[in-house]
């Protein structure tokens, strides 16, 4: 049985190059074609030595195939994407570009006007612990940011569960991969290296997804959500905190409380192959290279808080394991195959 084909548009940003590691390896699909414009006509392997055994020539346009990934910048991955889409092809996208279901918020959040605004209804979001079954059906899935995988998996199950007020802070820290491999000042070594900043505090693009995400949850009792980033010094992982007050009478009062939220974190995420609700804190190493999400929920009992840490590897689970994810679930396949292996660690 021949191997479906897939392609990777712009496989020399981090994200691309992470989608071609991870499927090299795996035993159900072909990655028979990638693309880059700085690049093109190089092999593959002159660009990225470790994945020179896939003897594959970087080229202007994608190749033949049945499935693509797209890993263009926002605002110019719609462009690639819609002529795939009219051919058949299923398609993971991997930007900001239909992630939003109202088109009213491109030119808010990201600078356009969105080329194809009726797509926006038929684009799945992929996050599988939330619309696998969507997913399964879908031609086109808009592949979750980073920041909003790791914050919408720890505070999903306490809206849904209606425990919380809707008063939602979030505070996450990335390492600098999470800006890309494009060249700019702040995450320059000398400038990044033994400092951390927060930044975007007018309000992060991605806030718009996290809040259009939680809100689906209880549309009936809006979120209100802050949303800070910071970077710190180091290659991959995110690490989110989640703070929210409790709803009065919802969760019982001191250790019990915390039994039950953790509980309902354990019942919510319990057959998920890549969540792992954990009774301490986790660290970002934990993840690095994993396609895991690790989320530790507990109570301030001062104060009546939840308190939710998530841990993911931004570049992973954040963005091209995820990808490849949503990509088995829209072919058919096991949903963990080729995503089995372990963080490396340390």
């Amino acid at each position: 049985m021949n191997k479906p084909k897939v392609g990777i548009i712009n496989v020399s940003g981090y994200t691309g190059v992470e989608l071609a590691r991870l499927l090299s390896q795996h035993p159900e699909v072909a990655l028979t074609s990638v693309t880059g414009r700085s690049s093109a006509g190089k092999k593959l392997g002159e660009v990225f030595p470790h994945l020179a055994d896939l003897a594959l020539t970087i080229e202007p346009e994608l190749g033949e195939v049945s499935f693509a990934f797209s890993a263009m910048p926002h605002k110019e991955s719609a462009k690639e994407v819609i002529p795939l889409l009219s051919r058949g092809i299923k398609v993971v996208d991997l930007s900001a570009d239909f992630r939003l279901k109202d088109a009213a918020e491109y030119p808010a959040w990201y600078g356009f006007t969105h080329p194809e605004p009726q797509l926006l209804s038929q684009a799945v979001y992929g996050l599988p612990e939330l619309y696998r079954r969507e997913i399964a059906a879908a031609q086109l899935v808009a592949n979750p940011g980073c920041y909003p995988t790791g914050a919408i998996l720890a505070l999903a199950p306490a809206v849904k569960a209606g425990i919380i007020e809707p008063e939602i802070i979030i505070d996450s820290k990335s390492g600098a991969s999470g800006a890309g491999r494009t060249l700019s000042l702040p995450t320059h070594f000398a400038e990044a290296n033994e400092d951390a900043s927060a930044y975007a505090l007018d309000g992060h693009r991605h806030l718009a997804e996290i809040t259009q995400e939680l809100r689906l949850f209880r549309p009936q009792l809006p979120a209100a959500v802050t949303f800070v980033p910071h970077l710190i010094p180091m290659t991959r992982g995110i690490l989110t905190t989640g703070y929210a007050h409790l709803a009065s009478g919802r969760i019982a009062s001191g250790s019990r409380g915390s039994g039950e939220v953790f509980q309902l974190y354990q019942d919510f995420y319990r057959d998920e192959p890549f969540v792992r609700v954990v009774a301490h804190p986790p660290h970002t190493k934990h993840t690095w290279g994993a396609n895991t999400c690790f989320i530790h929920p507990t109570l301030d009992l001062r104060t009546g808080r939840l308190i939710v840490i998530s841990a993911i590897d931004n570049l992973v689970k954040g963005a091209a394991g995820q990808a490849v994810q949503n990509m088995n679930l829209m072919l058919g396949l096991h949903e963990p195959t080729g995503l089995g292996a372990a963080a490396i660690y340390p």
